[in-house]
Parts: C-alpha cells; structure tokens; sequence
C-alpha cells in the first residue's frame, strides 16, 4: 500500500493560470466529508506503480488538501481513503474507469477502478471535478470511458513564438531553449489536457516548417513526448509535403517518386528510435499555397498513403480536407467535397481524414460539413476551432459548445449524426491556449478549451452542463452566481452571430487580420478571400444561392437534409442567406421582410451583450475583484465593437439597397466612408 500525503498547496492570485482546477475550498456539509489530515491512496493491482500513477496521487494531494482548505476539521471519524485500483476489468476499456464509494463505508471510502493507470488517473481528475462542483462525496458514482479514441489539440504556434490566429499573448512552446529546458508552462499544459482527458497535441502550425524535422527539432520533440507521455499526451508534428525537396537534397517531393517514399521512411524511422509512441503527422497539402500532391499530378489519397507507408503501424496520418484552389472557379464550399468523395476507400487504413465543422472556415456558423456521412470508407475526424478568429478573438465573450453540439447532434441523413461518424476516430480543436498569464487572453475563453475536451470525452453532454461544472470550479460555487454565469455563456455565441453574421451570413470580416467589419471588400485577388463574394448582395437582394439555380452546393448534402434547406419560405432563418439569394423585401414567416429581420437581428446581438454585461456586473462581490474587473473590460470592449459590427454592416447594406432604417431601429453612428476608413494592420494574431 502506498500512501499520498497532503501537501500546501501556494497561494495564487485569482488571475487565471489555475484555470478549472482551482480546487477551491468547499463549504458546509460538502466540506465535512473530507478530513484535513490526508487520504490515504491505496494501490490495489499489486503495488506496481509507474509516473502516470505517481502523478495520479499527487494530483489527489493537491485537490483533497485544497478543497479542504486551510483549518478544516472534521468532528470525527478516520481520513478518508481513496483506494485505486487500476488493473480491474471494469468494461471501460483503455482510459475508462468507474467512480463509486465503498458500500461498507460510504462516507470514508472511496474506489477509483480502472483497466489501466492512465483510467485511474482520469478517474482522479474526475473525482476531484464532482467534488469541486460540490457533489458529496457518498453521492458520487460513476462509470465513464471515451467516446473518441483521438481528443487532440492543434497548436498554429511557429518556431519564432508567433501564434497563427492566436490571441493570448506568444507560443507557450519555448523551442529556442529545449531539449535541454523544459519550461514548467509545458508540465502545467500536460495536467489541464489530462484534467479533460485529451489524449494528443501537435506542436506546430499546419502551415508547417520543413525544418521541423530536423534531427536538431526531433531532439526537441523527444523531450517533449517524455514529459507529457505520463499524462497520457502522445505528439505529432505537422509535416510539410516538400520537405523532402526543402531540406531533403531531392529535387522532387512527388510521393510516387521511390526516393521521396525512401526519404520518409527513414524519416519516419528516424523519429520513432527517438520517440517510440510518435503519434504522426498532421498535413496541409494544396490549399492556400501549401506544397502537395497535386503539384505532381498524384491525388490527396497518394500524398497520405505515401507517408501511411513509412510510418507504418507505429502511428497515423491525419490529413487536412480542408483545401480551396484559386483556380477553382467553383463554389468555395464545395471544393473539399469534390477533391475528397471520389476518393472515399482509397486511403490507407492509418490515414485519418480532417473535416472541418463547415464546408468554409469556422465561421459563427455555418451548416455541417457535407462530407460527414458522405465518406463510409474513410476514417474521418472532426476538427474545430477552439481559438475564436472569427468569434471576436479574445475580447468578445463568445462560448463555442452550442457551435459544436450543433455540428454534433447533426442528423447527416446517411447513417447517423456528425458525433457518430467521428466516434470511431476522434475530433481536433485548434487550440487557444498562449503565454498570457490565463492562458487564453481572457478568462471565458477558458471555458472553450474546457468544453472542447469534455465534448471530445463525452459528446453527449449539454452545453449548459459543461458551462455549469465549468463555472462552479472557475468562478463559485454558489447557485445564483453559477446560474448567471451559466446564462451569460449559453446566450453568448447566439449573440456573435446575430452581430456579425445574422441570418446565414458568413465571412463578413475584414481584409487580413479577420478583425471587425468588411462587407464592402471586393478588390482582394481571390474571389474567395471577398466577404462580397459570399454575400452576393446588390439592389435586389442578399445571399449566397446555393440551390440547383446557384452552386447547387446543395446536392451534397443527403436528399432529406438538402429538403430541410431548399424553400426559401420554410428554411431554418439561420441559414436561410447562406444558401438563398433573396430580395431585400421578400417577406418571412415572421411577417417581417428581409430587410426588417436583418437589422433586427443585428439589434438583437447588441442588446444581447448589454444584458452579458448587465449579468456581470450583478456578480460583483461574488467573483474576486481581480477576473471580476479583468472580465467587465472585456465585456466593455465586446459592447463596443458589437455596435461597430451592426452599424457598418448596416450602413453597407443600405449603401446597396437604399431603403429606409426599419421603424424603431437607431440609423449607424457614423458614415460608411468612417467604417470604411478604419484600419488595423497591428492586429493580434495574424
């Protein structure tokens, strides 16, 4: 038996780097189950212990002696003890495991069982989450194993510390200084994944760097992997297809050729002497410039079998569908589903294929991508962006679960939902995490990496599930406050779009930086890269036809899902401009006119984020002074840019149709021209 002792835990300042696992004290009768001497760790499976397990007890050290709190007595009774038993056949499978209190002594005795130490570690972390929530401790039991066998992280951080859509500050990866140091940011990572059971991070940008696999970079890689290989953290690497030309001494990345294919097998043998449990390679080939197969004429299912190959069973190959060509004069959101369905059964069985959550660039909105279900064949994974480039960056309070549980719960019409085709293979998010102190840029965007997680462990949860835990283990456990906060979040994507992008509109941002309004933009070299391009709007009307008469983008989608979006008339008003152009008086089931229902929308999200920062406002003395006045400035900013958002798109759109301010509804705060006018090449994270 092996026995985990309390020890102090320091004392932070309420600013954000604990994130969700704060383990404040708990209070009342929640707090009497717990004794301040320590609990005892017992280790069922024959005493073996390994670094995962020993990370295990202490994480249960530091939640037990925090929770407790400073002075917290118990009026009697012996500690409690938390027995692991971490080689018990509990029907979880690998990283599963059951919670439950031990029927002789409920109140003193508490089994962590699972099939693995990786299960009993995430069984600590779940118990301390309940306990953190203010669950009692004899009320606890539960049974949980991954939907997913991938939950991973995608970092856009580069080499030089810039972070590609990034808005919390540098890369939190100090490349310059390792192998030989190892920055304790990466070991506090590593336990936030853990904490959410994330299972893979890959460290760099998609739009990768070919020295990257270097030996001198490998060496880097290796140090990485054994220090997040205990908390159950396998890496990969984004590969640039043309690595073999860029630092390879070839003069051809062809993936037919056989000296590339020789080239990457030694690669990859190469990294695998080094690091044993190498996850893979994440690639972007042929989009917005990236190197690829089809440079040399070979297809995407050429490009990933050619790297599947050398690395063999030792790891996957996960490839990005996400591609759009200048010169495909077809509709955007049509592109990776043409490139990719025809080749549906062709890939590798180690090739995993990357869908985005739409068929454009995570948007506030957008319908689910149409190549969910679309592809039996092929292993396919949902990726999304948990760092918030269209969602008004750091500053804007834009909770992402409902995003994605709108993906998620999608019915695909072709054999399940976007969950259950994904369920095999996993989900990526692109991460939002950086060098600011609260990791994020701003607390809320916490809740994103915390949602992300729990989604990728169980997709099933609720939104307003995942905002409460989160709320009470960041903020306060009491009710009213966590129920207003839970509020605020659950209303607060709901109030981006109706800003940004109401009605099934989609990026309307400017030029670049992706940073506030630009629906006038129409000058830029790639019709794609145009927010006119995708609102389509003249004197007549506004959106994107993408019916048979338009793109007929529409056909790709299943026959029953297609019907649901056809008729203008009876169409979902969320999407009614992403795949309908129709005239600025056509009147909607609300009675009103396009025209009406735009701008009302727009109104609508400012005065959604009024109320926001109404609700925070009500939190003062509930929430320490510190996050509470760090959020309201944030919350100040959001209300700001909001109106900047409704106002230049309105001005723009009666620019084009000429048509009076709806009754009751305030004209824009300055000219067109003002809005026009601005500009911002300083911008965060371009």
């Amino acid at each position: 038996m092996v026995a985990c002792s309390v020890v102090a835990v320091p004392a932070y300042a309420e600013d954000g780097y604990d994130l969700w696992l704060r383990y404040a004290p708990l209070e009342g009768e929640a707090q009497s189950d717990l004794r301040a001497d320590s609990p005892f760790a017992n280790i069922a499976d024959g005493g073996r212990s390994s670094p995962t397990l020993e990370i295990a007890l202490e994480e249960l050290s530091r939640g037990f002696a925090g929770l407790q709190g400073s002075g917290a007595r118990a009026a009697n009774g012996s500690p409690v003890k938390v027995e692991l038993d971490c080689g018990e056949t509990v029907g979880t499978g690998e990283g599963g495991y059951r919670l439950s209190p031990v029927a002789d002594d409920p109140r003193r005795a508490f089994l962590i069982a699972a099939e693995d130490h990786l299960g009993c570690l995430y069984g600590s972390f779940a118990l301390l989450r309940e306990l953190s929530t203010g669950k009692r401790l004899s009320d606890i039991a539960i049974g949980q194993a991954p939907a997913m066998p991938l939950r991973m992280l995608n970092h856009w951080d580069n080499p030089d510390g810039h972070v590609e859509r990034g808005y919390a500050g540098r890369s939190i990866f100090d490349w310059w200084h390792l192998p030989e140091r190892l920055d304790q940011r990466m070991i506090d990572y590593a336990r936030a994944n853990a904490s959410l059971g994330i299972n893979g991070v890959v460290v760099n940008n998609v739009n990768a760097k070919s020295f990257m696999l270097e030996p001198r970079y490998i060496a880097k890689l290796e140090r990485l992997a054994h220090a997040w290989r205990p908390y159950g953290i396998r890496v990969y690497l984004s590969a640039r297809f043309s690595a073999p030309r860029d630092i390879g001494g070839l003069d051809t990345a062809d993936p037919l050729d056989p000296a590339v294919r020789a080239w990457w097998h030694a690669k990859a043998d190469q990294i695998y002497t080094a690091i044993p449990d190498f996850g893979g390679f994440l690639v972007k080939a042929n989009s917005e410039g990236q190197p690829g197969p089809q440079d040399y004429g070979r297809t995407h299912a050429d490009g990933a079998n050619m790297l599947a190959a050398a690395i063999g069973d030792r790891g996957t190959v996960i490839w990005r569908a996400f591609v759009y060509s200048a010169e495909d004069e077809a509709d955007r959101a049509k592109q990776a589903y043409e490139e990719f369905v025809p080749l549906d059964g062709q890939f590798a069985d180690n090739v995993i294929v990357q869908v985005k959550n739409g068929p454009v660039d995570f948007q506030p909105r957008e319908p689910f991508h149409p190549m969910f279900g679309a592809m039996p064949n092929t292993r396919l994974m949902l990726e999304a962006q948990i760092t918030k480039e269209y969602l008004g960056f750091a500053s804007h309070l834009a909770y992402l679960a409902p995003l994605w549980k709108e993906v998620l719960d999608a019915d695909t019409g072709r054999g399940g939902t976007v969950a259950e085709v994904v369920a095999p293979v996993g989900i990526a998010g692109v991460a939002n995490t950086g060098s600011d102190r609260n990791w994020t840029g701003s607390h809320f965007d916490q809740a994103n990496w915390y949602a992300f997680g729990r989604l990728a462990w169980n997709p099933a949860l609720t939104s307003e599930e995942i905002a409460g835990e989160w709320a009470a283990q960041t903020f306060t456990r009491d009710p009213a406050a966590v129920g207003a906060i839970t509020s605020m979040m659950l209303d607060s994507r709901e109030a981006v779009v109706s800003y940004m992008t109401p009605l099934g509109l989609a990026h309307q941002m400017d030029t670049g930086h992706h940073y506030g309004p630009g629906p006038w933009v129409c000058d830029l070299a790639r019709p794609e890269w145009n927010p006119c391009y995708y609102h389509q709007a003249d004197r007549s009307g506004i959106g994107f036809d993408r019916t048979a008469n338009g793109s007929d983008a529409l056909s790709q989608y299943a026959p029953q899902v297609a019907a649901q979006w056809a008729d203008p008339a009876t169409i979902d008003p969320h999407y009614l401009l992403w795949f309908h152009h129709v005239a600025w008086d056509d009147t909607l089931p609300s009675g009103r006119t396009v025209w009406q229902e735009l701008v009302r929308e727009y109104d609508r999200g400012v005065a959604a984020v009024d109320t926001m920062a109404g609700q925070w406002a009500g939190l003062r003395g509930a929430i320490d002074a510190e996050r509470h006045r760090a959020v309201s400035e944030s919350l100040a900013i959001q209300q700001r840019e909001a109106r900047w958002w409704r106002d230049a798109s309105v001005a723009y759109w009666q620019s084009l149709n000429g048509l009076e301010m709806p009754q009751g509804a305030s004209p824009p705060a300055e000219t067109l021209e003002a809005y026009k006018s601005r500009s911002f090449p300083e911008a965060p994270g371009q």
